[in-house]
């Protein structure tokens, strides 16, 4: 295992890890990324996916049949393929979103980059993230990388969070800050 790894702890730390150094010796870590990126976004979407993967009443051979005809109707690589083999065949499909989140940061630590979680109130432009990255990236000295969120609650402005650092310039807390002064004074 290397050095720049051991960090990884836990069940989805191991198996992000094993996943990290199959990759690497294969060149293949951005195909995995993406790969996971998307398997992420389709449990995320889809209700019966999430069953599948997190029923211990299917058998270890449905599970892992189904996920095989996702993964490859999905075009997903043969690694990313026979990594979720091992990981249903092992029946830890629950721990999945965890292993994809592990890997995914895993391998920013790697290049240094820094995630930057955005939430806003509408869907942010290509244009918008691109430059919010780059205002971000001056501001913490290393590459970042921004993960959007869209919540309609927030009305307007953002909220931004880069490692245990926040920032909320959201309009709804904003307007709960204005009631709580209003409250004061009356």
């Amino acid at each position: 295992m290397s050095s720049e790894t051991i960090g990884a702890t836990g069940l989805a730390g191991r198996y992000a890890t094993a996943l990290i150094e199959l990759a690497d010796s294969g060149n293949q870590l951005d195909v995995v990324a993406t790969d996971l990126k998307q398997l992420q976004v389709m449990i995320g979407e889809s209700d019966d996916l999430v069953r599948l993967i997190r029923s211990p009443v299917i058998s270890r051979g449905e599970q892992q049949k189904a996920m095989d005809t996702i993964l490859t109707k999905a075009k997903m690589s043969d690694l990313t393929k026979q990594f979720i083999g091992s990981v249903s065949q092992n029946r830890r499909l629950f721990a999945l979103s965890s292993m994809i989140s592990a890997y995914l940061q895993i391998l920013a630590e790697r290049r240094g980059e820094i995630t930057a979680v955005v939430t806003s109130a509408a869907e942010l432009s290509d244009k918008q993230v691109k430059a919010l990255g780059a205002s971000l990236k001056k501001a913490v000295g290393s590459e970042v990388m921004v993960d959007a969120h869209v919540d309609p609650s927030l009305l307007g402005g953002l909220i931004v969070k880069v490692g245990s650092q926040m920032v909320d310039s959201s309009l709804r807390t904003k307007l709960q800050q204005l009631r709580l002064a209003m409250k004061g004074i009356g």
